[in-house]
């Protein structure tokens, strides 16, 4: 009885771990996609262009396509937008049905088409791969909570492709990017949740473990601040980008306001918070990677933070 609990836990584990990787592939495709400019690459959803396999070549296309598809998005975001004033934002609905920009459509693009819909087909499989899980958790169903999180995981995923829709249709409206971007964070916090907690215990803390805990609680707190904030900053640069017609990146940094001032002072606060939280795990756990692997990831993003502010912004950083 215990052998086939266990390989039920070492199966759920790889398939967990599975999922949460190919979620971080997911984020680093649509990161590319972001960079590239292909979040209009279709401009319906979930089909492009109408279809399950998208145009090559603009002759594929009706000579009306802008009208349809734009069309196509104003009535949705009609829906979207009662949804809004059910729940009381009246004033962001009338701001979205009222903004004649979201409504444009942009010259077809091969190349953009197809970043989008590969990333779409990556989100497609990943969906999968989460039901997979929430499938495997019922082998756990003794423990009820890793199902039940599982469960909402899948649904939370669901969510997020009915979001995705919404970007897509408010023509990539700054905070609803921001909104997918928050709730694919949290599927990758359930998802690192449920892993480890049918992992093997690991090395125990110190006395000091209570001091780490909150250490953590705190540079998570604060990583998440900094990353909100992060997020103003790029849809301030996303209109500085369009007043100057995407170009002229190097005027981009200097042409914001306050809120990169604070994004870029509040990196030291994290900085100094992560170096206590480093002192204190060396005393708590020694030689670990997992500790140096924290540092390099830090480290690698203020140093693509200082590229993006003193190297006019580049897309890969």
């Amino acid at each position: 009885m215990k052998n086939n609990t266990s390989k039920r836990v070492r199966l759920f584990r790889r398939i967990s771990l599975i999922t949460l990787i190919a979620v971080y592939l997911l984020i680093l495709v649509g990161g590319i996609v972001r960079s590239t400019g292909s979040g209009m690459g279709c401009p319906d959803w979930p089909k492009c262009f109408g279809s399950w396999v998208p145009p090559t070549k603009v002759s594929e296309l009706p000579d009306n396509y802008k009208d349809i598809y734009a069309l196509k998005r104003a009535k949705k975001n009609e829906r979207f937008a009662k949804y809004l004033t059910a729940f009381g934002y009246d004033k962001t609905a009338k701001a979205i049905l009222s903004n004649e920009s979201i409504l444009e459509e942009a010259d077809f693009n091969a190349v953009k088409t197809w970043i989008e819909y590969i990333n779409r087909l990556i989100g497609a499989f990943i969906g999968l791969l989460i039901l997979g899980t929430a499938v495997a958790a019922f082998a756990l169903r003794k423990q009820r909570v890793i199902p039940t999180v599982a469960v909402l995981t899948f649904l939370l995923v669901l969510f997020q492709g009915w979001i995705g829709s919404i970007v897509v249709s408010t023509n990539l409206l700054p905070w609803m990017i921001t909104i997918h971007m928050f709730i694919a964070l949290l599927i990758v916090a359930l998802l690192i949740w449920l892993y480890t907690r049918v992992s093997p215990p690991r090395k125990h803390l110190s006395s000091k473990g209570t001091f780490v805990r909150y250490a953590l609680i705190a540079c998570m707190v604060l990583t998440l601040i900094q990353v909100a904030m992060g997020t103003q900053v790029r849809e301030a640069i996303d209109q500085v980008a369009v007043a100057l017609g995407n170009t002229s990146r190097d005027l981009w940094i200097e042409s914001l306001g306050i809120e990169f001032i604070i994004h870029r002072s509040f990196s030291w606060l994290l900085l100094l918070a992560h170096l206590v939280l480093f002192y204190l795990l060396r005393k708590s756990i020694s030689g670990s990677k997992l500790l140096q692997t924290l540092a390099v990831v830090l480290l690698v993003s203020i140093g693509s933070g200082i590229a993006m502010a003193y190297a006019g912004v580049p897309p890969a950083m």
